[in-house]
């Protein structure tokens, strides 16, 4: 399988950490959204997209990249680093519309955080993510290329 992960981590680098574990396991390409704008994706058989939530929502640079890049009916998944370690089913927002793309897991873990407030008690979820969560992200990603 073809794979590429298309990430944007600007805080701390806890998504581009989760990512490059991934990549480095199983020989993938990781795509910086912040640097590059434009990329063919039409060779690949499966795409991820990697960021922090920030409101509820990846990324900016994340989603531009996904409305401008992302070929019709391709498989996709998330990858997402965030304070609350929760879910963001909607984090892509408007990214995918009208790609008819086929989302097959969504993966998230915990990562420091010292946005806002935050910032005034050191921040949260210090050491995020670590080695516990890196393990899981693998058996996330060995997962859907076991389909």
């Amino acid at each position: 399988m073809n794979a590429i992960i298309i990430c944007a981590s600007t805080h701390h680098g806890n998504t581009r950490k989760v990512a490059d574990a991934i990549a480095k396991e199983y020989n993938l390409e990781v795509v910086d959204a912040t640097q590059v704008h434009e990329k063919d994706l039409s060779e690949y058989d499966l795409i991820g997209f990697a960021s922090g939530i920030y409101g509820g929502k990846f990324d900016p640079n994340i989603i531009k990249f996904a409305k401008e890049n992302l070929p019709e009916n391709k498989k996709i998944f998330y990858i997402m680093t965030s304070a609350m370690n929760k879910i963001f089913k909607n984090a892509m927002g408007n990214g995918i519309d009208g790609k008819n793309a086929e989302i097959i897991g969504r993966f998230t873990c915990s990562g420091y955080n010292t946005f806002g407030p935050f910032k005034l008690v050191g921040g949260t979820s210090k050491g995020h993510p670590d080695d516990e969560d890196i393990k899981n992200a693998l058996e996330f990603y060995k997962g859907l290329i076991k389909e």
